[in-house]
């Protein structure tokens, strides 16, 4: 081989290199690759992490930290824990229920903040034309709910407070869209249902709010994450409840801009999440022992119902 197609193959070579991003300028190395993180959060159709997550905030400022954000939506509590307890989520937010059911499973979760009562925010409907006009009359009848949910306590207390028994209804369990469908063609009587299915169920259904949450129920939105990621990332776990601070200052003074990113977010029509919105409490506030009072009595009405295994010591999630 001549001089010439030496110093060609050469330079043959070394333009496969650079092609390859060998010697590119700023290509990560293994050990910037390492240094990522990745904080893997879980959120349902409503609430501050669906308006966190649909402002950017918290994505711009993890960036600082080379962490990104990745989102994971579900459709209810329950699941959302599910994926927290197999490792598949990190952080997520729920109602008051689901902790309860997921500590009695054996769920290593933790509390970590929550917002204020918001007892409006879930409520059971019954048809526009629907005979049943108290809670009383719900005796016999087909009641539809997520089990496990946040709407699982406000039954288990309405029905407390019309002096009826939990035997004395017919519960049917099925996550939110298809206890909508059964709602809509008649299958059932009543549907217990959080915002904003259940400002959906009032604009779009015309169903009759038979009974809220106000006077029965705090309903706390509450922010958990798994211990091991809770203790392994204490400050990045801060940053996210900075954040939802944040948010929750500003979107409880722009209830216009709220609905309008709730609707992106979400793909229900302004007004169904304008509704919801405007009963949401906006606040986070660290966890204390008034709140975890409140949660303890949830768990016991559970374990005396026998809905969930076993008793449960609510501080031991702390």
């Amino acid at each position: 081989m001549s001089i010439e197609q030496k110093r060609a193959a050469r330079r043959h070579t070394l333009g496969l290199l650079f092609a390859a991003g060998v010697f590119a300028a700023g290509a990560p190395t293994a050990a910037s690759a390492q240094a990522r993180q990745e904080v893997r959060i879980g959120y349902q159709k409503y609430g501050t992490l669906t308006l966190l997550k649909g402002r950017g905030t918290l994505e711009q400022r993890l960036a600082a930290k080379n962490v990104t954000v990745k989102w994971t939506e579900f459709p209810a509590g329950p699941v959302l824990l599910e994926g927290l307890n197999v490792g598949s989520i990190d952080f997520g937010t729920v109602g008051e229920a689901p902790p309860i059911f997921a500590q009695a499973a054996g769920a290593n979760l933790v509390y970590i903040g929550n917002e204020p009562p918001s007892p409006s925010s879930e409520a059971i409907v019954v048809p526009k034309d629907s005979k049943i006009r108290s809670l009383a009359d719900l005796k016999g009848k087909k009641v539809v709910l997520n089990k496990g949910s946040n709407v699982h306590y406000l039954l288990v207390k309405a029905l407390e407070k019309a002096g009826l028994a939990y035997k004395d209804i017919e519960a049917i369990y099925l996550p939110p869209a298809d206890a909508r469908a059964a709602f809509e063609r008649g299958s059932v009587d009543a549907w217990v249902i959080w915002d904003p299915f259940l400002a959906a169920a009032e604009k779009q259904l015309g169903a009759r709010v038979l009974a809220d949450g106000k006077g029965l129920v705090s309903n706390h939105q509450f922010y958990l994450a798994s211990r091991s990621y809770a203790e392994k990332n204490p400050e990045i776990v801060r940053i996210v409840l900075d954040e939802i601070a944040k948010v929750d200052a500003w979107g409880e003074k722009n209830q216009k801009e709220v609905a309008v990113i709730l609707a992106a977010q979400t793909g229900l029509a302004v007004d169904v999440v304008a509704l919801a919105a405007s009963r949401y409490a906006y606040g986070v506030k660290p966890i204390n022992a008034t709140v975890i009072e409140q949660q303890q009595k949830v768990a016991d009405a559970f374990t005396n119902l026998k809905l969930i295994p076993k008793a449960i010591v609510v501080k031991e999630a702390l």
